[in-house]
């Protein structure tokens, strides 16, 4: 089959390309910005990508267009297919139909932490020899790649795919994760997220309970029991089994942190092991329980996924050390919601204790970008000794409100920058050997982590 993907630069679409080359299919792309890395990873994998949406493209005669969620009424080449009838699908319903089909699909839902918890379930089964397939919106660094078809020549019978809650495409306004048929499902955690397609937080728990109607009786829902919001979602019903994890009780999965980081795996009280890693921060001790319960679920003793885990690396932009100048660490983190920066930047001074830390941040998600939660973004800071804020004036990345206005609760440690050259030059001016720079944006910020470090005096 020949596919034609319209906004093939995205992670998500990105990594659909490679699974779909990899199947055996024929694959072209275009995009609006066609650049490294997503160009330059698709091109090595002999994908041929168009810059911008010329409706001349249905010349390429593919058998189906496959539609990201980029792509809106009035793009000239989705209305050229609309005008001709050609068959287009979205991208989830088509990784569901040709990717997942006969799958042991294990899905990844929630606010915070799909990225990181899928990578650490791939791992995992990586580890105990299952050679999962992966679809991740991120890149785990212990493979170095963000989606696969399998880990070795026969095709694996186990899928492991981060699944958002946000909508499919312009004609399918269901969560992405509805198409995926998922035998295992995390849920991770739920709160109030991208404002610009939900009206409120009951929106995205129909969402979440339109995932738990397609668990089959004989799946299993691995769900946070810290979350009101994930019991409302299961008390709406539930068909499959479930394991709740993160509760008091002593009931389902909990841990028990030590000293040195290291923490305690329980299930129903019993101890299965103890995780020793370099992963800081009450987030990925719970993620790390999510993985563990899925791989359980497959047929991994806790024991194994424990021992999968200490030798876990992490996902590239989750708190990932750009560079040492100095002194001075920079960071870059994918935080993009209050409550993920008030993990990220306590996890942080957890690890370093009284050293300083330099927030920069760019509250660039479009639920941030509406200014829905710019309230929260004080507290959420509250661990820095500075931080740097940085909204663009103008273009498709503006807010819509004032930050400097917004971080004024924090006084004199909090500044506001329209202009990244000026912002690297406040953070260069304050840093001091010993000085973590904590970077946080869900975009590329500009580069700034670089222009940080070839900033920061030798």
């Amino acid at each position: 089959m020949h596919i034609h993907i319209l906004g093939i630069c995205g992670t998500f679409m990105g990594g659909l390309a490679v699974l779909a080359k990899e199947a055996g299919h024929t694959v072209t792309g275009c995009d609006a910005n066609v650049y490294p890395p997503m160009s330059t990873q698709l091109e090595a994998q002999g994908i041929r990508l168009i810059e911008g949406f010329d409706p001349a493209q249905v010349d390429l005669a593919p058998d189906l267009f496959v539609i990201g969620n980029v792509v809106s009424r009035g793009n000239p080449l989705m209305e050229e297919i609309l005008n001709r009838g050609l068959p287009y699908v979205s991208g989830p319903q088509w990784i569901g139909e040709h990717i997942l089909r006969n799958k042991w699909v294990l899905s990844v839902a929630g606010t915070h932490g799909k990225t990181t918890t899928s990578s650490m379930l791939a791992w995992i089964l990586e580890d105990a020899g299952y050679h999962p397939g992966f679809l991740i919106g991120g890149v785990p660094m212990n493979f170095g790649i963000s989606a696969r078809l399998s880990g070795r020549e026969a095709d694996s019978s186990f899928f492991v795919i981060e699944a958002d809650e946000y909508d499919t495409a312009f004609f399918d306004k269901r969560s992405k994760f509805v198409h995926y048929r998922s035998k295992t499902a995390i849920l991770n955690n739920l709160e109030y997220d991208h404002a610009d397609i939900f009206p409120d937080l009951g929106a995205i728990e129909t969402q979440f309970h339109h995932l738990v109607r397609t668990v089959p009786q004989v799946g299993r829902l691995i769900v946070n029991g810290r979350e009101d919001s994930l019991r409302r979602v299961v008390a709406r019903g539930c068909w499959s089994e479930s394991e709740w994890f993160g509760t008091a009780d002593g009931q389902g999965w909990s841990l028990a942190e030590h000293e040195d980081g290291s923490f305690d795996v329980r299930f129903n009280g019993e101890v299965q092991g103890t995780v020793e890693w370099e992963l800081t921060g009450e987030h990925n001790r719970l993620n790390a329980l999510a993985a563990i319960a899925a791989a359980r679920h497959v047929g991994v003793p806790p024991a194994l996924a424990i021992e999968a885990l200490g030798k876990f690396v992490s996902v590239k932009r989750r708190m990932e050390v750009r560079g040492v100048v100095n002194g001075v660490t920079v960071y870059d983190d994918f935080a993009h919601h209050p409550t993920a920066i008030a993990t990220t930047v306590g996890g942080l001074r957890k690890k370093i204790g009284a050293a300083r830390i330099l927030a920069v941040l760019e509250p660039r998600s479009n639920t941030m970008k509406l200014g829905t939660m710019k309230e929260a973004l004080p507290g959420s800071l509250a661990d820095a000794d500075l931080v740097f804020g940085y909204g663009a004036s103008s273009g498709k990345d503006a807010l819509g409100w004032n930050l400097g206005e917004a971080l004024a609760p924090l006084g004199d440690k909090a500044s506001a920058f329209d202009d990244i050259g000026l912002l690297v030059r406040a953070v260069v001016a304050a840093a001091r050997p010993g000085d973590h720079v904590l970077v946080m944006s869900n975009g590329g910020f500009g580069g700034v982590h670089q222009k940080l470090l070839d900033a920061l005096p030798r």
